[in-house]
């Protein structure tokens, strides 16, 4: 099967659709930072210990992963739209079995549904941005798309806690359900067909192999799934750092989240001003340095107590804030030479990204010991892993 691919000029890129593909990017950082804030509400209304609690959220990078690399050939085949409305409403039920939940094993597996509904529109904004653009405009357009991803992880862990006050946790994935059925309908109103014709393949996982082994992928692809490693150590780890260890109220701890991620926000907009300045590997050479050092800062403060609760946040808030130039960066370079697949390989990046993430966030969690330093060796060793992954990113012809 073929899929016709109408012009699609630049007049369609305005703010609609650039909102659009961001809340699309998001979907997976909106649906974890939300109910973060419920776990503990979860685990007494289903009298679930935090173990199982925690399992729906290792359900969630599993259906992400799961979902991704299933999704990216199928995106390839039959095109942007039709893939994304039906993962779309799968991320709708998937929402809805969650807000109905009556036990955590059902929760879990309501949460892989939700997951994989949800990992159709992460791959479908990646595949959109190269059906677009390359290299420095693809990575100027996914600049913009982390501004609007950005909000996520800023808005959601106090839109969750309000919404946890007002109506319970339950009401949380009810939110979601409306959130998936809003980007249905803008989907189906604003977002235009753009795979190229004959993308295709008959062997999905042979090209899944064949784009993982190309070191113009790999390096970047590993860099930007290191960062996010890095990031999901940070989110596994941080409440019991800032809340337990440290005393931070749960209301107030949404605030050093958000500042944080809009650190993060305004790093993309910086990246985008760069890029007219600078070429894409020399940002993401420099972004993935920087994060190194923020890293091993960081594991200094842990280790010393060397300026206590402000020297995690301000180590932590470096760190965050380059993520706003790795990913789009380190994105647009991995999918530049493969137009023809950009489904399968954006679903080969997003996959990467959420088996490190689950790692690191499992690997910190199982190294609990009491202090803030688990954490801050998983953030270190995720971004000296992304700085030596750079050597890899080596530019290669056109696939």
């Amino acid at each position: 099967m073929t899929t016709a691919t109408p012009k699609v000029s630049r007049s369609t890129e305005g703010a609609g659709l650039i909102i659009l593909l961001g809340v699309l990017i998001g979907f997976g950082p909106l649906s974890i930072d939300m109910y973060l804030p419920a776990f503990p509400a979860i685990g007494e209304s289903l009298r679930a210990t935090a173990g199982e609690v925690e399992r729906t959220l290792a359900a969630f990078f599993a259906g992400l992963a799961v979902g991704q690399l299933f999704s990216g050939p199928v995106s390839d085949r039959f095109g942007r739209t039709k893939p994304l409305y039906v993962g779309l409403a799968l991320y709708v039920l998937g929402s809805i079995g969650c807000a109905t939940a009556p036990s955590a094993d059902v929760l879990a597996a309501c949460r892989f549904v939700q997951a994989l509904g949800g990992s159709v529109g992460m791959v479908t904004a990646r595949a959109v941005v190269r059906d677009l653009h390359s290299g420095a405009a693809a990575a100027r357009m996914m600049s913009r798309l982390v501004l609007v991803m950005g909000l996520a992880p800023i808005l959601a862990p106090l839109l969750g806690g309000w919404v946890l006050r007002a109506a319970g946790w339950r009401a949380i994935f009810g939110s979601h359900a409306v959130i998936g059925l809003i980007a249905l309908g803008a989907a189906f109103a604003i977002l235009p067909e753009t795979a190229p014709p004959r993308s295709g393949v008959t062997k999905p996982f042979q090209a899944m192999w064949s784009i993982t082994k190309a070191p113009d992928f790999l390096g970047p692809a590993l860099a930007a799934a290191l960062a996010q490693a890095g990031m999901f150590a940070y989110i596994g780890g941080s409440p019991f750092v800032f809340i337990t260890l440290h005393g931070v109220k749960p209301e107030h701890f949404g605030w050093f989240f958000g500042a944080n991620a809009a650190g993060l926000v305004a790093v993309s907009q910086l990246n985008h001003w760069l890029l007219a300045r600078s070429s894409p590997e020399r940002v993401l050479k420099l972004a993935v340095r920087i994060a190194a050092l923020a890293g091993l800062a960081l594991v200094t403060v842990a280790s010393t107590g060397i300026g206590g609760l402000w020297g995690i946040a301000l180590s932590l808030f470096v760190f965050v804030s380059t993520l706003g130039a790795i990913t789009p960066n380190a994105t647009a370079l991995a999918m530049e030479q493969h137009a023809k697949q950009a489904g399968i390989a954006s679903a080969v990046l997003g996959a990467l990204q959420f088996m490190l993430a689950a790692g690191a966030s499992a690997t910190v969690s199982a190294s609990h010991d009491g202090t803030a330093r688990p954490m801050a060796l998983g953030v270190a060793i995720a971004a000296l892993l992304a700085l030596g992954a750079m050597s890899l990113a080596k530019r290669a012809p056109a696939h």
